[in-house]
């Protein structure tokens, strides 16, 4: 994909704003993101803005996913994983949700017998 302007930032796959509950390293880079957006003068500008992991071990088997690197995904730690294996969980053809309240909350607004709770707010 080539995007009109980005920000690159050198972190795993699904960090994008970096580390899961560093608040204030979340805020540095959307911020820096943001304000370099106004200095971006050209289609296909791209600033670095220079934020790293810390340490290279994603680098490894960059294709394990965020939750891999976070330390609570499908590959345990020290084990061995293929790369480019699929490390994700089952998949599975009805909702997941990571907490009750978020279930309670989607089945409220959509209905418990929705025949598509993914297409909130559209009627059939």
């Amino acid at each position: 994909m080539r995007p009109p302007r980005a920000a690159f930032v050198d972190l795993p796959l699904g960090h994008t704003t970096g580390r899961p509950h560093d608040r204030p390293q979340q805020r540095a880079i959307v911020g820096a993101a943001l304000r370099c957006f106004g200095s971006l003068d050209g289609p296909g500008s791209i600033v670095d803005l220079g934020v790293s992991w810390g340490d290279d071990d994603w680098r490894a088997n960059p294709l394990l996913g965020a939750s891999a690197v976070a330390g609570g995904g499908a590959a345990a730690p020290g084990r061995a994983t293929p790369l480019g294996a699929d490390a994700r969980g089952e998949r599975r053809d009805t909702p997941q949700y990571e907490r009750a309240d978020d279930q309670r909350l989607a089945e409220e607004r959509v209905g418990v017998d929705a025949a598509c709770r993914a297409c909130v707010g559209f009627d059939a």
